[in-house]
């Protein structure tokens, strides 16, 4: 006869192994977003080198960074649209081979237009990882861990933002930058294992399943974030990828590299918060996290900036910024159902249009109105998006938390 203590205590305990999240597969997915994203910005502090190695000016040698980035942009949507009937792992492992193959590829190019196609290749891979790593991720464990899951899935980004770049730049002064694209294809080569020992598959979307691309699109709640993708980006990238000559200002400019690092670390500690509190108040968080955005551009507007200042706004914006992915995913996921992949691609391509849109709209703010108009155009991007969010919660940025 069965104990009911016993029947009781097997039950619980089989809730709490249901309960455990998948660290080692998860985190195989961040380690996928730490390659792509280390892949793509480390050419950004080896220019001089780069171009030494490959007989061209450094303006060129940042096409480099050009290329993957359009890489990206082009492949993402039309790839995953490709593949979604695919199994998971195995299309994981395709893009995780791709990093591997092109940065060997870069790592012994002398020619620069090779090099330069193999850059482009490689963001194509990273497009096609970044469309598929949401949906996988999510779909490996229950509903209501689904926000936490994300946010370790995608801990990669900050971590190689804030800690990788600094460091591949470091390593490559230091062994030089062959070496460190060489790293990188190690890298791949092990995570490549990882997956297959830890990654559990998922079966593609079957074929009766699938939505058109633009009735993807179509779907109810999709459009307010890809809108809110582009308008909070878009504020973001304006003041980071011309941080420089915005901390002269401060006279910080020969301590970007500590800026930037309390910025990333800041951002690691948001994206904690976020990932522990998002499958309870999705909605309130993404609320609160632009309305700080919007006040801390509201400071830097209003108050002469100084080393204090900059630094305090500095940690804020991080705080506020490091969970952003993990809300915008998750929303853009509730969104689309079993369409994610494809919603997720299209949101991969209105955060890079939106990188990219930073770095022509910065420039142009810049020779015409000064860094500080940066601010000014954070503050009105941030409210947009703030309003965005605001006036839509039926279909996306729903309120209440996941059920089991």
């Amino acid at each position: 006869m069965t104990d009911p203590a016993s029947a009781d205590f097997s039950r619980v305990d089989r809730t709490a192994r249901a309960d455990k999240l998948p660290y080692a597969a998860l985190l195989a997915f961040a380690m996928t977003g730490f390659i792509a994203i280390l892949t793509e910005t480390l050419p950004a502090g080896l220019l001089p080198q780069i171009g030494a190695g490959l007989n061209v000016s450094e303006v060129l040698a940042g096409q480099l960074v050009t290329l993957y980035a359009l890489g990206s942009i082009v492949a993402a949507i039309p790839l995953t649209v490709a593949t979604r009937g695919w199994p998971r792992r195995r299309v994981l492992l395709m893009t995780v081979g791709g990093f591997l193959l092109f940065n060997t590829i870069t790592t012994f190019s002398s020619h620069y237009g090779l090099t330069l196609a193999s850059r482009f290749l490689a963001g194509m891979a990273a497009g096609l990882s970044w469309g598929i790593m949401a949906g996988y991720a999510r779909g490996i464990v229950p509903v209501h861990q689904q926000g936490r899951a994300l946010a370790i899935a995608m801990l990669g980004t900050p971590v190689a933002l804030s800690l990788g770049t600094p460091a591949g730049t470091w390593l490559g002064n230091l062994i030089g930058w062959r070496a460190s694209f060489g790293i990188m294809s190690a890298l791949a080569l092990v995570l490549a294992a990882w997956i297959v020992i830890a990654v559990p598959d998922r079966p593609g979307q079957a074929s009766d399943e699938r939505l058109p691309l633009l009735e993807s699109l179509r779907l109810p709640g999709v459009r307010p974030v890809l809108f809110v993708v582009l308008t909070w980006m878009l504020g973001h990238n304006i003041l980071y990828t011309y941080i420089s000559p915005f901390l002269l200002q401060a006279s910080l400019a020969d301590r970007v590299d500590l800026v930037l690092l309390v910025f990333g670390l800041c951002s690691l500690v948001g994206i904690w918060i976020i990932g522990f509190l998002v499958d309870r108040w999705l909605r309130w968080l993404t609320l609160i996290s632009l309305a700080v955005f919007a006040l801390t551009a509201l400071v830097l507007a209003l108050i002469t900036p100084s080393p204090l200042l900059i630094f305090a706004c500095m940690a804020v914006w991080g705080l506020s910024f490091g969970g952003s992915a993990t809300l915008l995913l998750t929303s853009a996921a509730d969104s689309a159902g079993e369409h994610v992949d494809v919603v997720q691609a299209m949101l991969t391509t209105s955060w890079n249009v939106a990188i990219a849109g930073g770095g022509l709209f910065g420039g142009l703010l810049l020779d015409r109105a000064g860094a500080m108009s940066f601010p000014w155009a954070l503050l009105i991007l941030s409210l947009i998006a703030l309003a965005t969010v605001w006036i839509n919660k039926t279909h996306s940025f729903k309120p209440g938390r996941r059920v089991h």
